[in-house]
C-alpha cells in the first residue's frame, strides 16, 4: 500500500499518491503529492520498480483466489461491503461445489460452528475472516489455535477491509 524508503532518506509514499512514473537512465522519477522524487537505482532496478509501481494492485477476489471458476462455500453472514463485492458471483451453494471455504467469524459461536462443520466435512482450504485488533473475539490467536487443533495450518493472510482481516488455512496431510 506504500513505497517506504528506509535508507539515508526516510520517506513513506502511499501508492495512491504516486503519479507520473518514468525511468530516465538509471533513475526512477515520480511525483508524490507536491513532491518530485528521483531515486538513483540503476537502469535495471529503476525499470523493475517502475513496472511494479504502475501495476494495479490485485483485487480482494484475486487475493482470496475466488471467482466464478473458483467457487467458495461461505459459512456465516457476509455483511462487509468490500467482502461482499469480492465474493460476487463466486459463492457455491454447497460445500461439495466449492474449491475452498470462507468462514466469517464475528463471534465465538461462529468459530464453534466452523469447527462443527469441519467435523462433518473436511475442507481443503479455509479463509477465516475475523475482526482486526486486540479486542476481536474471536481474534487471530483463538482462530489459529482452534484451526491448528483441527488439523489446519495458516499459510497466508490478507486485509479484507478497514474492519476485517483474513487468514488462509490448509489441511495438513499426514506424511506417507
Amino acid at each position: 500500500s506504500a513505497l517506504i524508503l528506509r535508507g539515508a532518506v526516510k520517506r513513506h509514499y502511499p501508492l495512491a499518491a504516486i503519479a507520473q512514473i518514468r525511468v530516465q537512465g538509471a533513475e526512477l522519477h515520480f511525483r508524490a503529492g507536491d513532491e518530485a522524487v528521483v531515486l538513483g537505482l540503476g537502469p535495471d532496478l529503476a525499470a523493475a520498480w517502475a513496472r511494479q509501481l504502475m501495476k494495479p494492485p490485485p483485487s480482494l477476489a484475486a487475493k482470496l483466489g475466488v471467482g466464478p471458476d473458483r467457487p467458495v462455500y461461505v459459512l456465516g453472514t457476509v455483511q462487509d461491503p468490500v467482502l461482499s463485492a469480492a465474493l460476487q458471483g463466486a459463492v457455491a451453494e454447497t460445500a461439495g461445489q466449492a474449491r475452498q471455504w470462507l468462514a466469517v467469524l464475528l463471534a465465538p459461536a461462529d468459530l464453534q460452528a466452523l469447527l462443527q462443520a469441519l467435523q462433518a466435512t473436511a475442507a481443503p482450504t479455509i479463509w477465516a475472516v475475523y475482526r482486526k485488533g486486540p479486542a476481536a473475539d474471536p481474534g487471530d490467536g483463538q482462530v489459529r489455535q482452534a484451526l491448528r487443533a483441527a488439523g489446519y495450518r495458516d499459510s497466508k493472510s490478507s486485509a479484507v477491509s478497514t474492519q476485517l482481516t483474513a487468514t488462509r488455512y490448509s489441511a495438513v496431510h499426514p506424511a506417507a
